[in-house]
């Protein structure tokens, strides 16, 4: 099971090999999801600037990368236009510092501030991409504990709650 708890060195995570595995495998997924960085080939995308003034039709990269200006079409696409590359390189970046910190055989790793909050970046995205798919809303817990174990999104609902947990204990290490 695991377990965070803060130390005079930082914030320690200690993993389960399965625990390792299962956020392994979705840091991926996010990073897989994201895709690689634009290659910066333009003047404009050198500096963080993108063409891209649209919002993504995936929702769960619209929910990753929503609108700054619902109402304001033209302004959403400029603050996109502005905004989104960095956007993309930070969660990036974040999901990189999970990867990095994770062992095979179970992770003990010992966070230092600037990691522990890109996991905290990292496992929001993850959760809100879960969210995203398995359509959560508010009442979701009553919705989990009442489906059948046989239902295909039962260990995705069981993921998103481990997920919450280990979010809310790297919060309160902190």
């Amino acid at each position: 099971m695991s377990h965070v708890k803060k130390t005079r060195e930082g914030v320690r995570v200690r993993l389960e090999t399965e625990e390792t595995a299962l956020v392994r495998a979705l840091m991926e997924q996010l990073l897989a999801l994201l895709g690689d960085a634009p290659d910066a080939d333009g003047e404009l995308a050198s500096i963080g600037i993108s063409e891209n003034t649209t919002a993504p039709d995936d929702p769960v990269l619209a929910r990753l990368f929503p609108d700054a200006y619902r109402d304001d079409g033209e302004a959403a696409g400029e603050f996109r236009r502005y905004t989104e590359m960095g956007l993309r390189d930070g969660k990036r970046e974040a999901a990189e510092t999970v990867l990095g910190a994770l062992r095979q055989e179970g992770t003990d790793a010992v966070l230092d501030e600037k990691q522990a909050q890109a996991w905290l970046r990292a496992l929001n995205d993850v959760r809100l991409a879960l969210g995203t798919r398995l359509d959560i809303t508010e009442d979701w817990y009553e919705q989990a504990e009442s489906m059948d174990p046989r239902d295909s999104r039962a260990p995705m609902f069981a993921a998103y709650d481990w997920l919450t947990m280990l979010q809310e204990s790297l919060v309160r290490a902190l």
